[in-house]
């Protein structure tokens, strides 16, 4: 008789602690958790959303990102910030990123550099 009260109570207490450790509700504005270093793939201060290429030897991906107004835009090598349509084609920038319901957004960019070679490169 007391296996299965104990049962019932630990299946009734079980999600009690789940339901403890989630931190943000639905709708709140998340968080960065993802970072991607990469290739600016294309750049769009109209609409303010930018492209990065990333990947690990042929396996490729593209981000697409928007951009709020408020974000930090920095070059590296100055350390001054910079808007975001200095940014060009071919630009090293490391991203920090959260995700929302319909599209990823960025949290700060950091120009690193500039891609040496490539088909505006000069031999």
């Amino acid at each position: 008789m007391q296996r299965p009260a104990l049962l019932c109570f630990a299946l009734l207490l079980g999600p009690v602690p789940l339901a403890a450790q989630q931190t943000t509700a639905p709708g709140a504005a998340a968080l960065p958790h993802d970072s991607v270093q990469g290739a600016v793939r294309v750049v769009d201060p109209r609409s303010r959303t930018l492209e990065v290429t990333t990947g690990v030897g042929f396996a490729l991906r593209v981000v697409r990102l928007a951009v709020p107004a408020g974000v930090p835009i920095t070059d590296e090598a100055k350390d001054v910030p910079i808007p975001l349509g200095t940014l060009k084609p071919g630009d090293i920038v490391s991203v920090l990123f959260g995700g929302r319901p319909s599209r990823y957004v960025a949290y700060s960019i950091e120009r690193v550099g500039r891609m040496e070679t490539g088909p505006d490169a000069t031999p």
